[in-house]
């Protein structure tokens, strides 16, 4: 799997919600090549540390073609006329959560990352695209993006290619685990419940969620 290009996004801490809420979700694009650590690319930054950032969601990836089904679904908004409105970090063609699996490992230029888990969405969502129900959509259709753990730290600039160079976990599809979790279908399949815990790559929060849905006698 190789992507046709990307775009690299970062953004700062801005008032988000009046004078309670702050956000780093309007990402833009930048020129050149960017540092990733650990925790993420140099220059950006997130509001919430509890619910977003850290080591296990260093980077959000969401793939640029579904820009189309939210153009159609919301209308020809301006926040929809380039990457960056799910607050994504990496924007690509050619990489969707039906085709990258949890544990999927990629180099991005001098970069490994490793995919830990789907994007949960929240209401943030909703307040950025100034209309109700676009969280709950996210749930619905799965049209999330993901997250990455850095493997090994490096550089990326827009336009490298991103390819993949291991796959642990060919079954557990970004949009299958999206679909257990944040979806509900695990409500009626404990089977892959149960084997979904014991999935290696999944980022720990999601395996604590993973215990809390399987039912025990």
């Amino acid at each position: 799997m190789k992507a046709e290009f990307f775009h690299v996004l970062t953004g700062r801490v801005q008032p988000f919600r009046g004078t309670i809420e702050t956000s780093a979700i309007g990402k833009q694009p930048v020129e050149g090549r960017i540092k990733v650590n650990r925790l993420g690319l140099e220059g950006d930054e997130q509001a919430d540390l509890v619910n977003h950032g850290g080591a296990e969601k260093a980077v959000h990836h969401y793939p640029l073609e579904h820009y189309h089904y939210w153009r159609e679904r919301l209308g020809p908004l301006e926040l929809l006329s380039g990457a960056g409105a799910f607050g994504e970090n990496i924007s690509t063609i050619g990489m969707i959560e039906d085709a990258v699996c949890i544990g999927d490992r990629f180099r991005m230029g001098t970069t490994l990352l490793e995919v830990s888990q789907g994007r949960q969405p929240c209401w943030k969502l909703d307040h950025r695209f100034g209309m109700k129900g676009v969280t709950a959509a996210v749930v619905s259709n799965g049209l999330a993006g993901w997250y990455y753990r850095v493997l090994e730290p490096g550089t990326i600039e827009a336009g490298d290619v991103v390819e993949l160079v291991d796959r642990t976990h060919p079954t557990w599809t970004v949009a299958r685990v999206f679909g257990l979790i944040i979806s509900g279908h695990g409500k009626t399949d404990q089977e892959s419940l149960r084997a979904l815990h014991g999935v290696k790559a999944l980022a720990e929060n999601w395996k604590r969620r993973v215990e809390n849905m399987i039912f025990t006698p």
